[in-house]
């Protein structure tokens, strides 16, 4: 294991961002993203989960969003045909993953009307 990173993180904190307008939503979050959250019933929580999710890969990397030279919306979060999410990495997110040599990144999302949280583990 090459590291590992939780974040929890207020639905209304996110939601208020996203509901400001001035671009929190794209900065943060890939067009597929959006997409997926705006179609869930919780829309607030699953963006939520998401944001904590990006939060806990940058702590699993120990760099924080500033030291990783990476911005937000390219550390997507994606449902697998299963349901399952995965971390897919977009630009200079990605070449972090060939720099670190990072063979896999697992994340796991739980989410509830007030807090989401996110774990992720990079192997």
């Amino acid at each position: 294991m090459k590291g590992i990173g939780t974040d929890i993180v207020e639905v209304d904190r996110i939601a208020g961002s996203i509901e400001k307008g001035q671009g929190f939503r794209e900065l943060v979050f890939s067009p597929a993203e959006i997409a997926y959250c705006e179609k869930q019933a919780s829309k607030y929580e699953s963006y939520a989960a998401r944001f904590a999710a990006k939060e806990a890969f940058l702590k699993a990397l120990g760099t924080g969003w500033a030291g990783s030279g990476a911005e937000f919306h390219e550390i997507e979060i994606r449902n697998n045909e299963a349901g399952k999410p995965e971390i897919y990495l977009l630009g200079k997110a990605r070449q972090l993953l060939s720099q670190r040599q990072i063979a896999s990144v697992l994340v796991s999302l739980s989410h509830v009307k007030s807090v989401a949280m996110a774990t992720v583990v990079i192997l």
